[in-house]
């Protein structure tokens, strides 16, 4: 990576302007570091401890309106089959929260837990020689992957090895809890770009050969590209694909899967892996943006299925429906009338 490649985006990915910090942002920040200093303070097997009943508390307790529980059923259902029984969507979800506040636990230690000189302990890598061509070759890269397994130490792996990169995110509404993230990802060399008005960043990186990460696995409402999801039509969107092709960007879709064991650190260990590396050149299809959208989210979806108590099954995927041609239709005969 060159060095004009390598130079952060302008005003290192901040919004404009922040909110002034109201008396229940500062609340939740208390609240929040007060969690990072136990976490710090902990043994490993006592945070694991904490993890696991939490969640016990979040899955039995908890009005599940509160929890999204009816959201994260329905999804597995749909993904997964109506075969499954009621007891395994229930281990699932359960086994969902434990691994989101175990995430959580490993995002606040990683600055003092993972190193260079300790990652051949802490990763084992699927496809590592696929990534490093594909960073290595001069063209810009997306680094794609969802709310799967902990995405937050994928990227930090990619900044302690050289590779900074702009990450694409949603402006956090706690202006404290924003800053810190941002203080924590720059850490590692990164720079965050807003999700909403970060698109000029984004093609600055892009036109100087440089690397985003995104997530892509958000339902994208009626104007996304529809593809198949586990064999079911879900809304995508179309701005990972137009990038793509518009500026010939490699996509790495890509993951960090949590294993057993620990290092000796107590940290523990995982896998870090790519699982396709799509050149969008050879898209050739009649419809290339669909061709892309549907090979990546395709990957995506073969990774989920490793390993499906550590996906975010709360969110609406399924949220918005095709618009056949006889609903436009028959739309269309309702303004005539």
């Amino acid at each position: 990576m060159d060095a004009e490649a390598s130079s952060q985006p302008r005003q290192e990915g901040q919004r404009a302007s922040l909110p002034r910090p109201t008396l229940r942002h500062w609340v939740e920040y208390l609240g929040f570091r007060t969690f990072v200093a136990l976490i710090e303070a902990l043994p490993r097997e006592a945070c694991d401890a904490l993890a696991t009943g939490v969640a016990w508390i979040i899955q039995h307790l908890l009005p599940r309106r509160l929890t999204r529980y009816e959201v994260a059923r329905e999804n597995l259902r749909l993904a997964l089959g109506d075969h499954l029984g009621q007891a395994e969507i229930d281990r699932i979800i359960f086994q969902m929260w434990v691994h989101l506040l175990r995430m959580v636990g490993e995002i606040v230690l990683l600055p003092r837990k993972l190193h260079v000189s300790n990652l051949t302990e802490t990763i084992e890598f699927r496809n590592k020689a696929g990534v490093l061509r594909a960073f290595s070759s001069g063209r810009p890269v997306l680094l794609l992957s969802g709310h799967y397994g902990n995405w937050e130490m994928a990227v930090s792996v990619f900044g302690l090895f050289g590779f900074p990169m702009g990450l694409v995110a949603r402006d956090l509404d706690n202006p404290l809890l924003h800053r810190w993230f941002q203080r924590f990802r720059r850490g590692t060399g990164h720079v965050q770009i807003g999700k909403k008005g970060g698109s000029g960043e984004m093609v600055t990186q892009l036109e100087r050969r440089g690397f985003l990460a995104l997530l892509g696995d958000q339902d994208a409402g009626g104007s996304g590209l529809f593809v198949d999801f586990f064999g079911r039509p879900a809304s995508t969107f179309k701005s990972v694909g137009l990038l793509a092709l518009e500026y010939e960007a490699l996509v790495c879709v890509g993951y960090a899967r949590r294993l057993a064991g620990r290092t000796a650190t107590g940290f523990p260990r995982f896998e870090l892996g790519c699982e396709e590396v799509i050149d969008p050149r050879e898209c050739v299809s009649s419809d290339p943006l669909r061709e892309l959208t549907q090979r990546y989210t395709s990957a995506l979806e073969r990774v989920i299925r490793r390993a499906p108590e550590q996906y975010f099954w709360v969110h609406r995927r399924w949220k918005s429906v095709p618009r056949t041609r006889e609903s436009r239709e028959a739309r269309k005969l309702r303004k005539a009338g």
